[in-house]
């Protein structure tokens, strides 16, 4: 009899697939039992093997070094996360509502600012927020909605309750990886999609035409659609071509575009085509000389007041990002309540704002317990893990929250949930967050499950693959 190879026991943190005895959770068995029938050394050909598979197909990310930009293959793990679909539906309703609540809290900054009138919440969160755009006072995009694509990060705690950890409403990123992983994981391992009923998640490049679709300010049959791209040395280049071929969209970069009579055209060899919508993968102030930053070399002169004007249809919208901030997130449940008159279906990590005084003292006498985030930074950068941070890195934080309180806010550290994760030749426990992607249009869609990221060092709680990270795919498994 083989030694079992998928088990361990631990008790502190709440495991996705094993109990704290190391016996499969119900919806992980079929998957548990294979791959222990399977053994150590099959299980490592078979990760070698997909390895080669995502380095054949190109699968790669940019990491940004000493001024030099790096290709690396993106970092997968073969063991897949498994959520039951009875555990994820109700968070798939709330990743909705949540998405409606953020679209009409930013629709309102922009227009009648009624949340703030009604004391919901206080002005300085836009007033002192770099994500604020005025030029787009006054405008309301078709439907009502401005971030078209969120990508919502999630974490489950202790007792394996899930939290809403951040949202993503400016480009978010890593879908393509969420489709490529279940693409390598079906090569690999296809005996368990015999056996397991896994909900699909490859129809969404489908769901994002349709998405854009909709935002089409002509009503044709065959919309023009293009993915506009920094160009090849930006980090999810990759991704941006993979959803352009996907879709059936153009992929083109800034001098591909231009403006003539607010309508946006693409160079063609055939002369000039009209563009209908534009999903751009370029922040807000490189998008349009002319109304943001003037030395942008990436964007398209004249683009905002086409949208302006509703001529062309962008995703994400300029402006979004007011809402792409953690100060803002921690007002999400209030705004839930105000514009939809509902209950929040899923919870925000409880969160102390250092722009609050009474909030800031609190962070500073705790910060060694804490987590301590930049309000406005990505990609896991600038934050103080306060259980994993020395006196010295306390101090020097401590001072750049009493320089700049508003670009600071501070959370309980959470145990974050663990997944069997294959390092070096064995299966170890790791922590994992999951980033699903919400897309609003004229309807709205979420996907089943999302990029499950990996923390490969052991005890760590950065899950970013600039930094280190990796990735598994995530099924969501309907019972049969």
């Amino acid at each position: 009899m083989k030694e079992k190879y998928f088990y361990y026991e631990q008790d502190e943190f709440f495991d996705e697939l094993l109990t704290s005895k190391g016996n499969p959770r119900n919806p992980a068995k079929k998957v548990v039992s294979l791959i222990n029938s399977l053994g150590t050394e099959e299980i490592e050909q078979r990760q070698k093997a997909a390895e080669l598979t995502i380095k054949d197909m190109g699968i790669s990310f940019t990491v940004y070094s000493d001024g030099e930009n790096i290709d690396r293959s993106w970092p997968y793990d073969i063991i897949p996360r498994i959520i039951s679909s009875k555990e994820w539906d109700p968070v798939a309703e709330g990743l909705k509502q949540r998405s409606r609540a953020l679209n009409k809290f930013i629709n309102d900054v922009y227009n009648e600012q009624k949340v703030f009138k009604d004391n919901i919440a206080p002005y300085s969160l836009i007033k002192n927020s770099k994500n604020y755009k005025p030029q787009c006072k006054g405008i309301t995009p078709k439907h009502e909605v401005w971030a078209h694509i969120c990508g919502s990060d999630l974490v489950r705690d202790q007792n394996g309750k899930f939290y809403v950890l951040e949202d993503n409403l400016r480009v978010p990123s890593g879908v393509s990886y969420m489709l490529e992983n279940r693409h390598v994981t079906k090569r690999v391992l296809p005996e368990l999609f015999l056996k397991n009923n896994i909900l699909p998640i490859d129809d969404y490049p489908l769901r994002l035409y349709e998405t854009l679709k909709s935002i089409s300010p002509r009503r044709i049959k065959k919309p023009i659609i293009c993915v506009l791209t920094p160009g090849i040395f930006n980090s999810a280049y990759f991704e941006h071509s993979y959803l352009a071929q996907s879709m059936g969209a153009e992929l083109v970069e800034g001098p591909d575009l231009f403006t003539s009579n607010n309508i946006v055209y693409m160079h063609t060899v055939d002369g000039p085509v009209r563009v209908d919508v534009v999903y751009r993968r370029i922040d807000d102030d490189y998008l349009d000389p002319d109304a943001f930053r003037e030395d942008s070399c990436v964007g398209v002169k004249g683009i905002f007041k086409a949208w302006k004007k509703g001529n062309v249809g962008i995703a994400n919208a300029p402006g979004s990002g007011v809402a792409d901030d953690k100060a803002v997130y921690s007002y999400v449940p209030k705004f839930i309540e105000y514009y939809l008159n509902e209950k929040p279906l899923i919870d925000n990590v409880p969160t102390y704002l250092c722009v609050n005084k009474e909030d800031m003292d609190y962070v500073i006498e705790n910060i060694a317990s804490l987590v301590v985030k930049p309000a406005n930074e990505s990609g896991g950068y600038g934050i103080l893990i306060g259980p994993q941070s020395s006196k010295k890195e306390q101090t020097e934080y401590i001072k750049k929250i009493k320089k700049n309180p508003r670009e600071f806010i501070a959370q309980p550290t959470i145990k974050i949930s663990t997944n069997p994760t294959r390092i070096k030749g064995s299966i170890q426990p790791r922590h994992v967050d999951l980033r699903p992607f919400i897309l609003q249009g004229k309807e709205s869609w979420v996907t089943n499950g999302g990029l499950t990221r990996v923390a490969l060092k052991e005890k760590s709680l950065i899950v970013n693959s600039s930094q280190g990270g990796g990735s598994k795919d995530t099924w969501i498994i309907e019972a049969s």
